[in-house]
């Protein structure tokens, strides 16, 4: 992956601002308007195309493209850039007529229809002759023309389609069961067919995981997540060789969905881009979605090896898909985008530009509303471009982190299948609670594939990895003997990549590094809790811990209303590994006893916060060659004094030794004195 962000900040010189772009629902002479609002409000980049295929392909291989010509035209005489789309994630009713075998299948065996968006297979031959025929002849067309900044790929790959269960779909998996295993007796060991009698004899008899009379067989299902998540990267690559083929200059990425859905494999799809593009929306039921959105961008800039990335699609106010779309209140907006900023975003961009007035997303909001610029949404929208353009010196910064959390598709896909120990795994809610014990902390950490190098962190977080291989659990414990930390959450590493059970006890793969053996699981009812020895309660999980080398730190109490193993076992071992320290925890502790846990191991490891903030407060650095940015994020409801010196780049303000953050406000300090870039 190439950093070319960098080039695309340099021509926006700034930091990239604007959303979805979609004049094809307008009269023509609303484009003007529409021009002139986007210079009013800041926006320097759009997204063109995203949804135009019936626009530029009316009929099988007749193009039209007066429509198109006339907004790029129109947006460059504006000022301003396009991220132009290869529209291919909806093809049009002629297509799905045309190519009724590419409609894709349900796990019950229903063929769904053309009607709304991404309605097809994903390994259609159809659909991916259809969509490299359009993909060309846009790039062909538009590659030399003076608005064009940046190729857009598809949009959220896999969001609506991500498995069929087609006949066409079938045979595809089992060309890619063969370059995975070779012949049926490597399969049969994968998938351990030996069990009820499922050995297969015929590459005929092997199909996708349609519904079955009982449990399916999970390897056979997790192969079925891979393999429909690889037949969309073949669909991405297949584009993405157009593009660098006949545009090699432009770079070119495509909006990924971080952990708004566990479909795909993000880290697959972001090291096919030129640089990490994503898409993040709040959860209106979650008081502290912020929290959410913090990790999500953590996410994104782990996605791309720490590099500055681009937030694609985010909601000025209420989304449209939500059981209770519940609108941003004043202020909160800003927040939200500047939160991004701060994690390493280096563009803010929405869905969309102008509100829809019919479709199934009239009711999103978007950066001009169905009010027009007397809103509140217009004010703000106009006042965070005066922001933006007041951080244009931030772009290019990296946020430097001293921990890293291990987040991973192929084990949120294995954690969550049928007959494990417990229905209560869900794996993005034991992630979630670590990730914000730290944020609650002030501490930064990078969201990173259990492959990624570790060697630049001090502490290694692993709040839930059912599934490992053998070489990223020898990486991990690698670098603990190298002097790292790690901490380790319940029923992580107890099997390989096939979803196999690793012998000799639990937790596998991380058994030496721990020095721990786990006899047995005792997963906890519904709403039952246990004690520990310090006072505190946890809930969801506990085991049966024999120590082979770690110290308890702090073991389960004695407790008669609750279920659990036998009283005074260990719940949270530590252990030396090499010249590092291995802490395990076997339960769920609750979040006040999980953050003093995690504020221990973090203090040992050498790790410390941003800055010293109150409870509510978020502070994040970003570090560039030549200063250092400390963001300061209020949502709590009070006014907050936080030490700091330096320069307040949205006020102007100095800060000598302090700065006072308003409630729910934001200051981005340009700081004295703070080390550049690197440690």
């Amino acid at each position: 992956m190439n950093n070319t962000l960098k080039h695309l900040s340099d021509r926006l010189g700034g930091i990239a601002y604007g959303g979805d772009y979609n004049p094809e629902q307008w009269p023509r002479d609303v484009w003007d308007e529409d021009v002139r609002l986007m210079r009013e409000a800041g926006v320097n980049l759009v997204t063109v195309g995203v949804f135009s295929w019936a626009f530029l392909e009316p009929n099988p291989g007749t193009y039209e493209f007066g429509l198109l010509d006339e907004v790029m035209d129109l947006l460059h005489a504006g000022g301003i850039a396009v991220d132009l789309a290869t529209a291919t994630a909806s093809p049009p009713p002629w297509f799905s007529l045309r190519h009724p075998e590419a409609l894709p299948v349900t796990v019950d065996g229903v063929r769904l229809t053309h009607g709304s968006r991404q309605t097809f297979c994903p390994s259609s031959p159809a659909y991916a002759e259809a969509a490299g025929r359009l993909t060309e002849r846009i790039v062909e067309r538009y590659r030399d023309h003076p608005a064009l900044a940046l190729w857009h790929l598809h949009n959220e790959w896999g969001n609506h389609n991500a498995h069929c269960y087609c006949d066409i779909s079938a045979e595809a998996f089992r060309d890619w069961l063969r370059q995975r295993y070779g012949d049926l007796d490597g399969l049969n060991e994968a998938w351990g067919t030996a069990f009820w009698s499922q050995r297969y004899g015929d590459w005929a008899e092997v199909m996708p995981p349609r519904a079955t009379a009982a449990v399916p067989n999970p390897t056979q299902r997790l192969d079925h997540w891979r393999f429909s998540s690889d037949a969309l990267l073949a669909l991405h690559r297949r584009e993405a060789e157009i593009v660098r083929r006949l545009s090699p200059d432009v770079p070119l990425t495509t909006n990924l969905l971080v952990t708004l859905e566990k479909k795909v494999d993000g880290f697959s799809l972001a090291e096919a881009c030129d640089f990490v593009s994503v898409d993040q929306y709040l959860t209106a039921a979650d008081p502290e979605a912020h929290i959410g959105l913090s990790l999500d961008a953590d996410l994104a800039r782990g996605m791309g090896g720490g590099a500055p990335w681009l937030l694609m699609e985010h909601s000025t106010s209420a989304v449209n898909w939500q059981p209770r779309n519940v609108a941003k209140t004043p202020g909160q907006m800003r927040r939200n985008s500047l939160a991004h900023v701060a994690r390493g975003a280096d563009g803010v961009l929405y869905f969309q530009w102008r509100q829809s007035r019919a479709g199934a997303e009239k009711w999103h909001s978007a950066m001009l509303p169905h009010g027009g610029t007397d809103t509140k949404t217009w004010r703000e929208v106009t006042a965070l471009g005066r922001d933006l353009k007041a951080l244009a010196e931030v772009r290019g910064s990296r946020v430097v982190s001293d921990v890293a959390l291990l987040f991973d598709w192929n084990a949120w896909w294995a954690l969550e299948m049928d007959a494990t120990p417990s229905q209560d795994l869900r794996y993005l809610d034991l992630v979630r609670a670590w990730y914000e014990a730290l944020w609650s902390l002030g501490i930064t950490c990078d969201l990173v594939h259990p492959g990624s190098d570790l060697s630049g962190h001090r502490l290694v977080l692993v709040p839930s990895l059912s599934l490992t291989s053998d070489a990223d659990a020898a990486a991990l414990s690698g670098f603990v003997a190298d002097g790292g930390h790690a901490a380790v959450g319940f029923f992580s590493g107890v099997v390989d990549e096939h979803d196999h059970v690793r012998p000799g006890g639990h937790p596998g793969a991380y058994r030496d590094m721990l020095g721990i053996r786990v006899d047995e699981f005792f997963p906890l009812r519904e709403s039952e809790t246990v004690r520990l020895s310090d006072g505190s309660r946890a809930s969801l999980w506990t085991e049966l811990v024999e120590p082979r080398g770690a110290g308890t730190v702090l073991s389960f109490a004695a407790d008669p209303s609750c279920g659990g193993p036998v009283p005074g076992g260990p719940a949270v071992t530590r252990h030396g590994h090499g010249d590092g320290v291995a802490w395990y925890v076997a339960t769920r502790p609750e979040a006040d006893a999980l953050r003093g846990l995690l504020a221990r191991v973090c203090r040992e490891a050498g790790v410390g916060a941003a800055a010293e903030v109150p409870a509510g407060v978020e502070a994040v650095r970003r570090r560039g060659p030549d200063a250092a940015y400390l963001f300061l994020i209020n949502h709590s409801p009070r006014d907050v004094s936080v030490p700091a010196s330096g320069t307040d780049l949205l006020s102007g303000a100095a800060a000598d030794g302090e700065v006072v953050v308003r409630a729910g406000d934001v200051a981005v300090i340009r700081e004295h004195g703070a080390p550049p870039a690197g440690r």
